[in-house]
């Protein structure tokens, strides 16, 4: 996990349209969450980090993005497979904040298996982690968006919300269903001042990420250069991975008053992966 700020691609620059609001980025430890949350706080957003990891570490981490952007961080180590953990979550940045008023979920797991060897348990953990947890976080702050009149919902989705794959069955199922998700609430919210947008990634370059190209690498003898370079000629037309920073800079921009009309959107962020 990296704490140090230093390297970030964002400046403390402010826009005063967002500052103040308070924001909760699921799953925001490391990677994509990550990158949300110093674009987020590069607009001045208090912001509740959610996650898991070494203790000390996300208290460093917590206590930087503090430290550099001048805003407010809190932490929750709500487990997103549990309702209860999620509405106390919500709660916590409520009290911290005043307000929710913009919620990103983006916890998930992923977990390759054909549909014969897929156990149950697998199955039930994706769906509860990357579909359900999206449920019970807006169910939470959607009332209290509505009564404000503004709110932002940004889902965390996947190419493979928008197309499937082999093996990937559980992880497509729910981020298709973070699709359907994401456009039936847009449309209860539409007229109360609140969007509800998905974002899905191609391939991102995470820590996770590079974990599991290390480990290809390793089950197969071949340089690490070679296992990215088949991955991406197989799915990604730029043939580059996606940038963590990039996703943060679109979460930023869908928070926006120049995104206020984009409500519904499955957004690819996929290097030409779903153009074909």
């Amino acid at each position: 996990m990296q704490t140090n700020l230093a390297a970030s691609p964002y400046s403390p620059r402010r826009s005063h349209e967002l500052a103040g609001k308070g924001a909760v980025v699921t799953g925001s430890t490391s990677g994509i969450g990550l990158a949300i949350v110093h674009s987020f706080a590069t607009a001045g957003m208090s912001i509740m980090l959610n996650g898991f990891g070494d203790e000390t570490e996300i208290e460093a981490m917590r206590s930087e993005i503090e430290t550099r952007y001048g805003v407010r961080a809190a932490y929750s180590a709500a487990d997103m497979a549990k309702p209860d953990e999620i509405e106390t979550m919500i709660n916590a940045a409520t009290d911290r904040f005043g307000t929710v008023d913009v919620l990103v979920n983006n916890a998930g797991i992923f977990h390759v298996a054909a549909i014969e060897t897929m156990p149950p348990k697998r199955w039930d953990d994706t769906i509860a982690v990357n579909l359900s947890s999206a449920f019970h976080a807006v169910r939470s702050v959607l009332p209290g968006m509505k009564a404000r009149g503004w709110g932002r919902i940004i889902n965390v989705a996947s190419a493979l919300g928008l197309v499937g794959a082999p093996n990937c069955a559980a992880y497509a199922a729910s981020k298709h269903g973070i699709a359907g998700f994401t456009k039936s609430v847009a449309l209860e919210a539409a007229i109360h001042g609140v969007t509800v947008n998905a974002i899905c990634p191609g391939y991102v370059r995470t820590p996770l990420l590079a974990r599991d190209i290390e480990e290809a690498a390793r089950t197969r003898g071949v340089p690490r250069e070679a296992v990215e370079r088949d991955l991406l000629a197989e799915s990604q037309p730029t043939k580059r991975f996606v940038d963590p920073a990039e996703i943060g800079s679109l979460a930023a921009f869908l928070c926006s008053e120049g995104a206020a009309s984009i409500t519904g959107a499955a957004l690819p962020i996929d290097g030409g992966w779903t153009a074909r």
